[in-house]
C-alpha cells in the first residue's frame, strides 16, 4: 500500500499510482535528456517541463477532494508548451515521413522521453475517462508535452549538424 496527497492508501498496483508512477520516469527521462543535449538553449525548456510535470504528478497522486490544492498545469501552461513548439518548429525542417531516433545521445534521450511522455498520456486519459480525475488540461499538456519532445529532438539533431535518418530508405 502506499500513501495519497490527502487522507487514503492505495494498492501500489492501483492504475492511479501506476500513472503517478509513469509521470516520475517521464520526469527523469527529460532530465536525462537536459544532461544529454549538446544545444544549451534547450535546457530550460527541458528543466520547465520538468518542474511542470512535478505539478501535474502531485494533482495525480492527490485524493479527489484534494487534487485542486495542488492544481498547477492549466490553459496557460498548454499554451506556453504550444509557444515553445512552434517557436522551435520554425528553426527546424520537419520531416515528412517516420524518422529514427538516436543521432545523438541528447536527440535519443528526447525521443525515449517522448515515449515515456505518450505513456503517461495514455494513463492520464484513462483516469479522466474512468473519473479519477477531472482536470482536461493534464491531458492537452502530456500530449502538447510529446510533441514538444519530437520537435526538440529534431533541434538537437540540427544543433549537432547531425541528418535526421527517416526510418524508411
Amino acid at each position: 500500500m502506499t500513501g495519497m496527497l490527502g487522507e487514503g492508501r492505495l494498492p501500489k498496483y492501483h492504475p492511479r499510482m501506476e500513472t503517478v508512477g509513469t509521470l516520475d520516469e517521464a520526469t527523469a527521462a527529460l532530465g536525462l535528456a537536459r544532461s544529454l543535449v549538446q544545444d544549451a538553449a534547450l535546457q530550460p525548456i527541458l528543466l520547465q517541463t520538468q518542474r511542470d510535470l512535478y505539478g501535474l504528478m502531485a494533482e495525480v497522486a492527490a485524493t479527489p477532494e484534494n487534487a485542486e490544492k495542488f492544481r498547477s498545469i492549466d490553459a496557460a501552461r498548454v499554451d506556453w508548451l504550444e509557444k515553445e513548439t512552434d517557436a522551435l518548429t520554425e528553426q527546424v525542417e520537419m520531416p515528412k515521413e517516420f524518422i529514427l531516433p538516436g543521432e545523438t545521445q541528447g536527440s535519443g534521450a528526447l525521443a525515449l522521453a517522448r515515449t515515456v511522455v505518450r505513456r503517461a498520456e495514455r494513463r492520464v486519459a484513462e483516469m479522466l475517462a474512468e473519473g479519477e480525475l477531472e482536470n482536461q488540461a493534464l491531458l492537452h499538456y502530456l500530449n502538447r508535452l510529446s510533441s514538444l519532445c519530437f520537435v526538440l529532438e529534431l533541434a538537437e539533431n540540427q544543433f549537432a549538424k547531425k541528418e535526421t535518418r527517416r526510418a524508411k530508405e
